[in-house]
């Protein structure tokens, strides 16, 4: 029987994965609006867009907002089609939008904002979206909760399979990710408000996920058959067995042929 040799343990392994979630209020909000102009010839109905348009670009730097804070996001000239039974379609008129997008970096000053938009004639807001300046803290808080949730459970699965955690081999950052933002959309009609728009900013979720791979301590010893040498024989002894297991005959006499009779 073959003789047993028991090395190191074998290293082992566990990867685990780790969620965290901090969440924080937002500090600015991202509005997309602008105006939706009708008139019987597309010249017209540029005109009247890039009219109204342009009162309610004053409006917003009146409100506070400044040139770098607006940017064109949208420009739309369309024929208005009739679609009658019977009959071919027929343009009825044309139909022009220009829609912007314009950042709010005082949270206080949103629903003013809003008011001073409707009032100079636009006529299409299509959200709201809310974030933060800079996000920084509230990412690394939610990757310190990942690590600290991906060491829990990795702790728990060791202590169940009766191992302990060693250092860290691995550990692997994930794209951090935000959750839902509030959102507004509507259609408004050019008319002062008794008071402002109310808009609720809620709060913001950063989100973040890491892998982390830990060595495990009290593993499984190494142990593997061991292969030993045999004995060898004398010029007459027993036959030696080889490294492999086989036995083959030890050392034999040498046999001289005889010599031809040169007769």
């Amino acid at each position: 029987m073959m003789p047993h040799h028991c090395g190191p343990a074998m290293t082992s392994r566990l990867t685990v994965t780790g969620q965290g979630e901090a969440r924080i209020a937002p500090d600015m909000a991202t509005i997309q609006l602008g105006v939706t102009s009708q008139a019987d010839s597309a010249a017209e109905a540029m005109r009247q867009n890039a009219s109204q348009q342009s009162a309610v670009i004053e409006a917003l730097k009146g409100a506070g907002i400044a040139d770098t804070d607006i940017q064109t996001s949208g420009l739309n000239l369309n024929p208005m089609m009739d679609y009658g039974e019977n009959r071919a379609p027929s343009v009825t008129g044309y139909q022009a939008s220009n829609m912007v997008a314009v950042r709010v970096s005082e949270m206080g000053s949103l629903g003013e904002v809003l008011d001073a938009i409707v009032a100079a004639g636009a006529n299409q807001i299509d959200g709201i979206t809310f974030g933060r300046k800079d996000g920084k803290d509230a990412e690394d808080e939610a990757r310190r909760a990942a690590v600290a949730d991906a060491r829990h459970k990795a702790e728990i699965l060791a202590e169940a399979a009766g191992v302990s955690l060693g250092q860290v081999l691995v550990i692997g950052d994930t794209q951090m990710s935000g959750g839902p933002r509030p959102m507004m959309r509507m259609a408004a009609d050019a008319a002062p408000m008794a008071e402002s728009i109310p808009v609720e900013a809620g709060e913001l979720s950063v989100n973040a996920v890491v892998q982390i791979e830990y060595a495990l301590n009290g593993g499984q010893q190494d142990c593997r058959p061991h292969k030993g040498k045999g004995k060898k024989g004398g010029k007459h002894g027993k036959d030696a067995e080889d490294a492999d297991g086989s036995t083959a005959p030890a050392d034999q006499d040498a046999v001289e042929a005889p010599e031809k009779d040169s007769n």
